[in-house]
């Protein structure tokens, strides 16, 4: 479906395809069978097309090349494409797979749109990315090297975020100073230490809550930036994939399918993950838990403090949370 002028496309990569596509030299052109729906009739026609630099074509002859054979369709620089919804319905169409070239000038009439379909979802998709490619490809092509640039001029002058990996354990509990703990298990050991001690430390510190067994449980969580309340799991997906899917982002939810729960959605490796947070009971006092009571916790701040020093269970520390500013 893809050729160049020489005929030497054979063996090109996609990404050289487009690349060679975007340039001003020679560059491949798209040809094949396409249905057309004749002006002013219900009737649909096959005929063979050749997208060029130069504009839309259709042979009179099969798939002559010659160019006493080819007529001339529309000029790229002076049309839009679009992709056709219900076209077998709502216009006959031999398949459901059909796009319409339309041109920019105003007014226009119904004779001068053009309905196209293809055998299938990917020579539409190859056909309409080669319109677009062929009319704006120069100008994308050159937007994306102005950012690519700027964005490592801005990477030259600011400092470069560590990484967990960059990261290394420390023991001060001596008086040298601190020391590097290279043995893992002894890193390991030394993180649960540090989360029990931060645990206990909290607990004092916020046992007060908790004096009567009936008290309610906090809503300090409520005046959070990263409480969205009832907000769905759809709808907590695409709002972190709206914000960038960086590794840490998380927001917390109330379950909708678990009562008296709360759900921590966080971003890892460019996908969602939900965890479920579930209130408990201990010695007459309210927690709350993500790992079957192994870690609890009196309110969900307390939680998210904890998360972002230390992994625990999840994948990756909390490190940004996802707010929904309204504009």
């Amino acid at each position: 479906m893809i050729s160049d002028s020489a005929d030497v496309s054979k063996g090109m990569t996609s990404s050289q395809l487009i690349e060679n596509l975007l340039k001003s030299g020679t560059c491949p052109e798209i040809q094949g069978f396409l249905h057309v729906k004749e002006t002013s009739r219900k009737a649909w026609k096959r005929a063979y097309f050749f997208l060029r630099r130069s504009g839309l074509y259709t042979s009179t002859k099969g798939s002559s090349k010659e160019p006493r054979h080819l007529q001339y369709v529309a000029d790229l620089g002076d049309l839009n494409v679009y992709t056709v919804v219900n076209s077998h319905k709502q216009y006959g169409a031999p398949a459901d797979f059909t796009f319409c070239i339309k041109p920019s000038k105003n007014p226009i009439t119904v004779q001068d749109l053009k309905l196209l379909c293809a055998e299938n979802e990917q020579t539409r998709t190859c056909w309409t990315s080669a319109f677009r490619l062929f009319k704006y490809g120069q100008q994308l092509q050159s937007n994306y090297q102005l950012s690519m640039t700027a964005s490592q001029s801005l990477e030259g002058t600011r400092r470069k975020p560590k990484s967990e990996e960059d990261l290394v354990a420390m023991d001060f509990s001596g008086n040298a100073g601190g020391r590097v703990i290279d043995n893992p298990v002894e890193a390991q050991s030394a993180e649960r230490e540090e989360g029990r001690a931060w645990r206990r430390r909290e607990a004092l510190r916020c046992s007060a809550t908790n004096q009567n067994s009936g008290a309610p449980v906090s809503t300090i969580h409520k005046t959070q930036p990263w409480f969205h309340g009832g907000l769905s799991r759809k709808d907590a997906q695409r709002l972190i994939e709206k914000q960038g899917l960086v590794d840490g982002m998380f927001l917390i939810r109330e379950s909708q399918q678990h009562s008296q729960c709360f759900v921590l959605s966080l971003c890892h490796k460019l996908k969602a993950r939900h965890y479920l947070i579930i209130p408990c009971d201990e010695d007459g006092k309210k927690y709350f838990t993500m790992d079957d009571g192994a870690t609890l916790f009196i309110d969900l701040l307390q939680l998210v403090e904890f998360y972002q020093i230390n992994k625990g269970i999840l994948p990756v520390c909390l490190k940004h949370p996802c707010v929904c500013v309204a504009i």
